[in-house]
């Protein structure tokens, strides 16, 4: 099957390869731009071309540790840099939004949402963002912990029965990606179930029973390695102990009370109007089809929400300062531990690269990336239609790459490759190796 569990569930933490795409090395410069479409003043242009003329040298760069001033210039540079990445990797459309106080913001979407129709990208179209549903779920674990309703320490086996290592794996040890469980998601008998019906309906157990016939990769807390699996585990425990279904509980208690009305956990392949499609490879053949419609059940509390640019740009900063959260509970959640990627921390469900803290997805059609970089309260957020790797690189951390050596260029979104094939992440990369990063997605 081509190697194909070793692409398949890319619901994990972006590895980026630093330098494999030619983007513009804008190391210092300075670039901003001002808001566009729905979000931006009236008679504002939402959508610009990759084929449109660009223009203009690079203003001056951002003196020490600067965030750039967000300027007309700045637009210029971001859309080169951005049209660049959309060439070279093949990316169907993308929207990005930029923003950080008293600089001002870049709110842009490029190419075709739909290239059947040629329906053009906007900032309004639903999208499905993978991993960065973990941010969701462990908010809600970590909810129930400020509620005094379970403990960070708590034995997962004290929630599901059959877990291996269920009298020793932390909830903690599951939201850091700490557990050593094996990630449902490399399984060849997955890979075979999914790749043969994408619309199949997989219930949570189902996905467990893949993880749990093979032995643990190492023992409680001994290492890193990103693994589906623990996003799964904590979505029933949040169920047990809320007592009502995950996609529930999220709203009444993530969604709604930060006022992200475009978010939506779906039970089902629905997907709301208006929509991009998305495009994906991990066919059986490997030639890209269009994924719109597949179920995203197989990513269940790891990967299958829905949202829009607007809601993502509120949730950048409510996960990142712990809106919903006490300050300890918010504080435990950023303590990062070692990912094995350099620069880069993973916490509770959440990652720090550069300073940039947030999370990205990948799932058959769609990539993510949230992040926020507290010292500038500046937010990132990119959404686009592919998940088809670039030289082995996620199309989402190049975006990121690109946008954060322009306007915070002593923050660069730059996530290393990992030596190991690309596995069953999103956001990233692989977590075949117990060291190597996967990308949070779906």
């Amino acid at each position: 099957m081509r190697n194909s569990q070793a692409r398949w569930r890319r619901l994990c933490i972006g590895v980026a390869l630093t330098g494999t795409l030619s983007v513009p090395a804008f190391a210092g410069a300075a670039y901003g731009t001002v808001a566009t479409g729905p979000f931006g003043p009236p008679g504002t242009a939402a959508t610009a071309s990759p084929e449109s003329p660009t223009s203009t040298a690079p203003p001056p760069s951002p003196s020490g540790d600067e965030f750039a001033q967000l300027s007309p210039a700045v637009d210029a540079q971001l859309d080169d840099a951005i049209r660049q990445v959309m060439q070279e990797a093949n990316v169907p459309g993308v929207m990005v939004a930029v923003s950080a106080p008293g600089k001002g913001q870049y709110l842009r979407s490029f190419g075709v949402a739909d290239k059947a129709t040629g329906q053009q990208m906007s900032p309004n179209l639903y999208m499905r963002i993978g991993s960065e549903t973990k941010t969701f779920t462990v908010t809600a674990m970590l909810e129930l912990v400020d509620q005094g309703k379970l403990g960070l320490d708590d034995p997962i086996g004290k929630y599901v029965s059959g877990v291996p290592n269920g009298d020793r794996i932390t909830l903690r040890e599951l939201a850091g990606m700490r557990s050593g469980l094996f990630n449902y998601s490399a399984d060849p008998d997955f890979d075979k179930a999914f790749i043969s019906n994408p619309d199949h309906p997989f219930t949570p157990q189902e996905l467990l029973d893949y993880s749990f016939k093979h032995p643990v990769n190492f023992q409680p807390n001994a290492q890193f390695e990103y693994s589906n699996t623990n996003l799964i585990l904590l979505g029933l425990v949040v169920e047990k102990v809320g007592g009502m279904p995950l996609q529930d509980f999220i709203a009444k208690n993530v969604t709604r009370p930060v006022g992200l009305r475009h978010t939506i956990f779906p039970t089902d392949a629905a997907f709301p109007d208006p929509h991009a499609h998305g495009y994906t490879n991990q066919t059986p053949t490997g030639q890209i089809e269009d994924s719109t419609d597949w179920n995203p059940s197989w990513g269940w509390a790891a990967g299958a929400m829905i949202s829009d640019l607007q809601d993502m740009r509120t949730w950048a900063k409510v996960v990142a300062t712990g809106t919903l959260l006490t300050a300890d509970t918010q504080a435990q959640r950023l303590k990062t531990g070692p990912s094995g990627i350099p620069g880069t921390g993973y916490g509770l469900g959440i990652f720090n690269v550069q300073g940039w803290i947030g999370h990205n997805g990948s799932l058959p059609g769609y990539e993510s990336l949230t992040i926020y970089l507290p010292e500038h309260q500046a937010t990132l957020v990119v959404l686009l239609n592919t998940d088809v790797l670039h030289d082995g690189v996620e199309p989402s951390t190049l975006f990121g790459q690109a946008i954060t050596q322009i306007v915070s260029p002593q923050h660069v979104f730059n996530l290393p490759t990992s030596t190991e094939p690309h596995a069953s992440a999103s956001a990233s990369t692989s977590a075949s190796s117990s060291t190597s990063a996967s990308s949070p997605g779906s």
